[in-house]
């Protein structure tokens, strides 16, 4: 199943009030990249948002579910995009080590 536009939309306004970052998505094999000032920050597939499991995430993400965005990926966390601020401190920890 592929990400709906209804959900990435959802995605896109969550993330639009965080304040200092330019974002925009790009379609790719029915799933969904997503920037933040020109840097992949999240992954959308079957309407899920998936962040690669860095170290720099490591803290913020403890206990969160870890699954693999398609067939052949490696495990990435799943980000409850509806905790703003979770989402938000993310963002901006993967934006600023990538």
């Amino acid at each position: 199943m592929a990400t709906t536009v209804d959900y990435i939309e959802f995605v896109m306004d969550s993330l639009r009030s965080i304040s200092g970052m330019d974002f925009r998505y790009k379609k790719m094999f029915g799933e969904y990249c997503v920037y933040a000032n020109d840097k992949l920050v999240l992954m959308v597939c079957d309407n899920t948002v998936y962040v690669k499991m860095l170290p720099c995430l490591k803290d913020i993400m403890a206990g969160a579910p870890t699954k693999s965005p398609y067939e052949g990926a490696k495990p990435h966390y799943i980000l409850d995009i509806e905790d703003y601020d979770l989402a938000e401190k993310v963002v901006r920890t993967v934006e600023k080590e990538i």
